[in-house]
C-alpha cells in the first residue's frame, strides 16, 4: 500500500468494523514479526508466497474462532 502500512490500515478498519477479521499478509515470519502482528490486533497472518492450502487453514481457523465467540 503506497499511503499506509498494514498496521495503520488495521487501526482504521477496526475502528469502523471492530468484529471484521483481518489477516496480515507478510513476507516476514520470524517469531518477533509474528508477535508484533498478534500484538497489533490482527486475527491471523499468512506468509508469502501464499499457497491455497495455507489460505484455507487460516480461513478455517478464523471461522472456528468466530463460532466460539458468537455461538448461535
Amino acid at each position: 500500500m503506497p499511503n499506509m502500512n498494514g498496521f495503520e490500515a488495521l487501526k482504521l478498519i477496526k475502528k469502523k468494523h471492530p468484529k471484521l477479521p483481518i489477516v496480515a499478509q507478510t513476507a516476514f515470519s520470524s517469531a518477533e514479526d509474528i508477535e508484533k502482528i498478534k500484538a497489533a490486533g490482527f486475527d491471523d497472518f499468512i506468509s508469502k508466497p501464499i499457497s491455497e492450502e495455507a489460505l484455507k487453514i487460516v480461513l478455517k481457523g478464523i471461522k472456528k474462532r468466530q463460532k466460539k465467540t458468537n455461538p448461535k
